[in-house]
């Protein structure tokens, strides 16, 4: 009878533990006076201390019980625990070891632990501590609402759910590592990279986080960060498949093909049934080349899950392949589903699209390509006012004297060669035709130029005008040669052949022809140029991974191409001849000629073999991967015409500028 009332009160003075633990440690104290030696009531004493903040006699209590039961999980995790809040955390570690050896399902002993080693510097034992942490206790369990919200692509319900656990516990990770996932999917990698990166900083070991972060540093083409991010989970997790295919991806985006199709070789042979792990192995293949191989992989991955829609994807995206019957009616099948989730229904529905247009059922095509640009549209917010403000900020800036007051300004290399313009118009051909020269190297779509753009304040944030372009006016000479030689720094890792120049083919470096100027007055500069309705019908059609908002709906896409049009005829008239324009149609039209040009403007001698370009053996990871290896043809020259009943809202946006170009186009 004496024993249960003890249990009572320990239990009431338990209870308070939360709300006032100096009265729980004065109701435990009481009890271990009348009862020496109990050995909850002293636990009980000593964990209330800690909370109540009277860490030396937490200390003292727990010391005697650790003593007295060195086996106990529970009192050595207490004893951990008070060491370390006393900033003694060489003496806490042994006591910490030892509570998760004697319970190795003790959540907040590993916890503890790994913290303990992330200060002393001791990153794999943190790593291995908090792997083992996150697997006793996720750490999105209590999250269960807004991650199923996620998983039935409702983001802004899911944005909403999170926000509101952040504003009362900031510091969740999961919460933060969820919000910078819904960040990411609407393609916002700066606040996707700073809420992951708190994340991380908040906790270092949580693998979760620093696995999204590789993705989205992925997403925006930076290997060289993703690399010691993958290796660390790998050092945890040497055999897991996402880890070691998302490594292989950032070897391509690096140049390095061979030892990414190592690495996923390697994949395969261990789980030769994971249709991502061949999807993965397709898309390496494609970038070398091999493309009858990267067919039959995409094959592989379709078979083993005929839902898998990037398998499907994949095989569209070729452009010169073509599905058979059976593999059309597979998709149509796997649409028809309605639980088929958004982002594998918008990868059939492009996929859909480029068959029916090879049937020559225009009609059904562009039903398919229109629904898989809504449903990616409304995922992905985009403000085509924002572009046009930006584009009226860099005409009000770059007048011709500002720039004459800065001509000597900025790095004089002239390795780079930029092309720049809209996607689908030609600069994957125009660069293929300049790597096969000697002197020139073609790298990919780099991310520095645009990145630079972010750190200088080209984004719209709420409550604050963005201050790109206009601070440049404040640059002096050296910090603008800095910038240009940070830029070849940066570049520098993708120059595997060192040739004397270099390509840098990102598409919206159009945006920031001021800075390239200013930073690098000596680089090449090439606009590479499509017909309106051609260019924005392709762009419409094709399904871009991530970047390009403007291109999931005709009217975003006319309005860019306006302004794309307008900066370019800016330049033209402050910087005559600063810029070499290839029309596409032109270029077609007359390749020899149009190269001789390309090649007098870039200050190189006629090679012929740049007649040839699709003999050049290199990597090549854009859409246009497969087309660059066949000889020139012009059947895309007119091919928007077979959707043109369906694009008025492209003509209405394009206004004069939708008159189809010509082959003689300036």
């Amino acid at each position: 009878m004496a024993e249960a009332a003890v249990a009572a009160r320990l239990m009431r003075a338990a209870a308070l533990m939360e709300s006032d633990p100096v009265a729980a440690a004065r109701d435990a104290a009481q009890i271990l006076s009348e009862h020496p030696g109990d050995p909850q009531a002293a636990l009980l004493l000593g964990t209330a201390q800690r909370r109540a903040g009277d860490l030396p006699a937490a200390e003292r209590v727990f010391a005697q019980l650790a003593a007295a039961q060195p086996d106990n999980a529970a009192i050595q995790f207490e004893l951990g625990r008070v060491l370390a809040a006393l900033g003694r955390d060489a003496e806490a570690r042994a006591p910490l070891q030892r509570a998760v050896e004697r319970a190795p399902g003790l959540a907040g002993a590993w916890g503890e632990l790994a913290a303990l080693c992330f200060r002393a510097g001791d990153i794999p034992a943190g790593d291995r501590a908090y792997a083992r942490f996150a697997h006793l206790s996720p750490p999105d369990a209590h999250l269960g609402e807004a991650v199923v919200a996620l998983a039935t692509d409702r983001l802004t319900v899911a944005e909403t759910l999170l926000r509101r656990q952040l504003a009362r516990q900031p510091q969740d990770v999961a919460a933060l590592r969820l919000l910078g996932g819904i960040a990411a999917e609407r393609e916002d990698y700066v606040e996707a990279e700073r809420l992951l990166g708190e994340a991380l900083r908040l906790a270092p070991g949580y693998g979760g986080a620093r696995f999204a972060l590789a993705r989205i540093l992925y997403a925006q083409q930076k290997p060289h960060p993703m690399l010691p991010l993958l290796e660390r989970l790998l050092a945890l997790e040497p055999r897991n498949v996402q880890y070691r295919a998302l490594q292989a991806r950032a070897y391509d985006l690096l140049g390095q093909n061979e030892r990414a199709l190592t690495i996923l070789s390697s994949l395969l042979e261990e789980f030769p049934d994971n249709e991502l792990a061949w999807v993965d192995y397709g898309h390496s293949l494609r970038t070398a080349g091999k493309l009858e191989e990267a067919i039959s992989a995409y094959r592989r991955a379709a078979r083993q899950r005929p839902a898998c829609g990037q398998a499907w994807f994949s095989l569209a995206n070729l452009k010169t392949f073509r599905f058979e019957p059976a593999e059309v009616a597979t998709m149509r099948a796997q649409l028809a589903d309605a639980a088929l989730p958004d982002a594998e229904r918008l990868q059939f529905e492009f996929a859909l699209g480029k068959a029916l247009e090879d049937e020559r059922d225009y009609a059904g095509a562009f039903g398919h390509y229109a629904r898989g640009n809504a449903l990616r549209r409304a995922a992905v917010p985009y403000d085509r006012s924002r572009t046009t403000r930006l584009v009226d900020r860099s005409i009000a800036l770059f007048t011709r004297d500002f720039l004459a007051a800065r001509a000597d300004f900025g790095a004089r290399a002239p390795d780079p060669i930029f092309i720049v313009g809209l996607p689908r118009a030609g600069s994957t051909l125009i660069e293929q035709i300049l790597a096969s020269h000697s002197q020139v190297e073609g790298t990919r779509e780099l991310p520095d130029v645009p990145g630079f753009a972010l750190e200088l304040g080209e984004r719209d944030l709420p409550g604050q005008a963005p201050s790109y372009p206009q601070v440049l006016a404040r640059f002096s000479r050296e910090q603008l040669t800095a910038l240009g030689e940070r830029y070849l720094a940066q570049t520098r890792p993708h120059r595997l052949l060192g040739r004397p120049h270099f390509i840098d083919k990102m598409p919206n470096n159009f945006l920031h022809l001021g800075l390239i100027h200013l930073m690098l007055p000596n680089a090449r500069i090439i606009d590479a140029r499509r017909g309106a309705l051609a260019c924005g019908f392709a762009n419409f059609k094709q399904h871009f991974q991530a970047g390009l908002w403007f291109s999931y709906d005709l009217a975003d896409i006319g309005a860019y191409y306006r302004d794309y049009v307008r900066l370019m005829s800016h330049f033209d008239t402050i910087l005559p001849g600063r810029v070499h324009r290839v029309q596409y149609e032109r270029l077609v039209a007359d390749l020899e000629g149009e190269v001789r040009r390309l090649l007098d403007y870039c200050g190189l001698p006629f090679e012929e073999r740049c007649l040839r370009f699709n003999e050049t053996e290199r990597v090549v990871q854009t859409a246009s991967s497969a087309q660059v290896r066949q000889p020139l043809y012009t059947d895309s020259l007119e091919q928007w015409r077979h959707f043109e009943p369906w694009l008025g809202p492209l003509k209405e946006a394009l206004g004069e500028l939708a008159a189809p170009a010509a082959a003689g186009a300036a």
